[in-house]
């Protein structure tokens, strides 16, 4: 058993507690690989904004559990070393889909785990949800369950329809099972294909696709049940265009990759949405740098070449979301 305290992680409880009071999201970051991870601590020892570090299932088998662990004590001493004197930063399991995930996670110095049982019936997603909280707060672990099913594809997590959360649904859900925090559907979805073309809008003025627009009563109605209660955002990302066009422009083929427009997450993040998780965004950063220097040094084959420039990418729009959108610089010192 591998304590998080002993590796300099920190849990999301008093976080977001501040996020919430504050009026701003705390920043959720997946990673997969050290210059993900580099880019991400830069950004937030730079702006000294608490920040999540997220790995999904998927990423952990990629990356190994043992490696990770020491990936995330090594990211809270090189956040030191960059001046960052009291870091604020969680390892968080993303979309734990069993017991034994989140229990791995957990025995492994995981300091937030989410057990999603959102695909399941209400009282086994209740059960499931409950028994990874006994079992997490016995370590002082903090737990995400969620209500509700985003659409859209990451990694093992898929469904081709939304079921936006019950406002109803939410205080029981909470109460019978002690979770932290509860990730919930507005129209949030995973991947960068978030909709159809066939489901937007063309904004006059750019020409641009604008995706249908978040369903912000269905957030009013949960903030009324649960009033301070830690929400979160699943499914965030805003897919920036000029990303999307390098990528095109130097061969690649992502039609229509429609995200989540900023200032629709910056109100999100001004109420008690205290957690907004961004994945897509940050691969096609990196996919993006990686891709325009493949193409204009084509005899370049030194990985840090190429691997270097998609970090110092994936940094710059790290730091603009902590600033932009999110509003969590400065809440960290």
């Amino acid at each position: 058993m591998i304590s998080y305290k002993e590796l300099g992680l920190v849990n999301t409880k008093e976080m977001f507690a501040k996020a919430i009071e504050g009026g701003y999201a705390i920043p959720a970051f997946n990673f997969n690989n050290m210059e993900q991870l580099q880019a991400i601590i830069q950004a937030a020892a730079e702006t000294k904004s608490p920040v999540i570090l997220q790995v999904s299932k998927g990423a952990r088998q990629y990356a190994n559990q043992t490696l990770l662990r020491y990936m995330a004590e090594g990211a809270v001493e090189f956040a030191k070393e960059l001046g960052w004197a009291n870091p604020q930063i969680v390892l968080h399991l993303d979309h734990g889909d069993s017991f034994e995930t989140c229990k791995s996670c957990i025995d492994m110095g995981f300091s937030s785990v989410m057990i999603d049982g959102s695909h399941l019936d209400y009282e086994d997603n209740v059960a499931l949800t409950k028994k990874v909280v006994e079992y997490a707060h016995q370590f002082d672990v903090t737990v995400e369950g969620e209500l509700g099913v985003l659409a859209g594809v990451e990694d093992e997590v898929s469904s081709d329809h939304h079921t936006y959360t019950k406002p109803e649904e939410v205080v029981d859900f909470v109460t019978r099972t002690g979770c932290d925090s509860l990730a919930i559907s507005i129209g949030t979805s995973h991947g960068a294909y978030k909709f159809t073309p066939e489901q937007c809008t063309v904004d006059p003025e750019t020409g641009l696709l604008v995706p249908p627009m978040l369903a912000f009563d269905v957030l009013e109605g949960v903030e009324r049940e649960l009033p301070g209660f830690p929400i979160v955002l699943h499914g965030s990302s805003s897919v920036p265009q000029e990303e999307v066009e390098t990528i095109n422009k130097y061969g690649g083929a992502l039609k229509a990759a429609i995200g989540i427009p900023e200032p629709w997450l910056r109100k999100a993040a001004e109420s008690a949405v205290c957690k907004i998780n961004i994945d897509s965004d940050s691969r096609l950063a990196m996919t993006a740098a990686i891709r325009e220097v493949f193409a204009t040094k084509p005899a370049e084959f030194d990985p840090r070449k190429y691997l270097g420039p998609a970090r110092d990418n994936m940094k710059k729009q790290y730091i603009h979301k902590i600033v932009n959108v999110l509003g969590s610089n400065g809440h960290a010192e």
